[in-house]
């Protein structure tokens, strides 16, 4: 049997990952001297709510490799392959403690375990598609190669954009200085974002939120695989309206029935922002 593992990051919805049996390790999350693991001792609209009064950003960690150990352990003797899809190796750890998971039980007596972990080089929405398939590739008995394979090449295709409703975060995470903050509040320079090579990086400025959002719009319907191979879906955070706006703008163009929205996941959240608004989809 193979058995897909992901992470909080993905946001995968917890009705899935019940129903189709998707383990999901928990980032942690820390406030001040008080750390949760995320879904677990810590909801979405907590976390919310604590970080909207922070005066500083919380601080986020990859779950530590005993959670990953855990979980390969269970299969260690049945002979079930684990394949692991998880984000970007360069802005999260969850790789490189999956790998140390991986390692910590093959030397407690499981040499033979069959771990396949894949850095997507990826985050957020995109990720949980990319689980859902490979759930659905797995239940229709395709085999663990094979899976592997069309999950790494389906990462190579796909593109993420997204915009912020402030600078607020980005300036506190250290991620600007304190003037281009300033200055972005001032004129309204919106960034357009992306993620390059496994990080985030800035695509293109425009002066209101509005324009980033309409620039945004143009990027995916420009570049987007037609018909349902495009597998688009919606992230944001505290951005519930502007998400079904977008669901709808893209379901009349695209020509789909209905395109998945999900809340961006915390880790993301800290460094974006509530007002965090994007999608994630596939090229040909």
């Amino acid at each position: 049997m193979v058995v897909i593992v992901g992470d909080t990051t993905s946001a995968l919805p917890e009705a899935f990952a019940l129903e189709h049996g998707v383990p999901i390790i928990p980032q942690i999350i820390t406030f001040g001297a008080e750390s949760y693991f995320e879904g677990v001792d810590i909801t979405y609209s907590s976390f919310m709510d604590r970080l909207s009064v922070a005066t500083e950003l919380p601080k986020t960690a990859a779950p530590p490799p005993d959670l990953f150990a855990e979980v390969f352990k269970q299969h260690g003797s049945t002979g079930d392959t684990l394949i692991c899809v998880l984000p970007s190796a360069i802005v999260s750890g969850t790789v490189r403690s999956a790998t140390l998971g991986a390692t910590m039980v093959r030397e407690s007596g499981f040499p033979n375990l069959d771990v396949r972990i894949i850095d997507t080089n990826l985050i957020a929405s995109p990720v949980s598609t990319l689980l859902r398939l490979a759930v659905q590739w797995a239940e229709e008995g395709m085999d663990a190669d094979t899976i592997e394979s069309q999950v790494r090449e389906m990462c190579s295709r796909c593109r993420i954009y997204f915009v912020v409703d402030t600078l607020k975060y980005l300036a506190m995470g250290g991620r600007i200085g304190g003037a281009a903050a300033l200055l972005g509040s001032v004129l309204q320079v919106k960034p357009v974002l992306t993620m390059r090579k496994g990080q985030v990086d800035t695509l293109e400025k425009v002066r209101t939120h509005k324009r980033a959002v309409e620039r945004l719009k143009r990027l995916v319907t420009e570049q987007i695989a037609r018909g349902e191979a495009g597998y688009p879906t919606i992230m944001h955070a505290a951005a519930d309206a502007q998400a079904a706006e977008l669901r709808d703008y893209f379901k009349q163009e695209l020509g789909l029935a209905d395109i998945p929205v999900q809340r961006v996941p915390p880790a993301v959240v800290t460094h974006g922002g509530p007002g965090v608004l994007g999608v994630g989809f596939f090229v040909e």
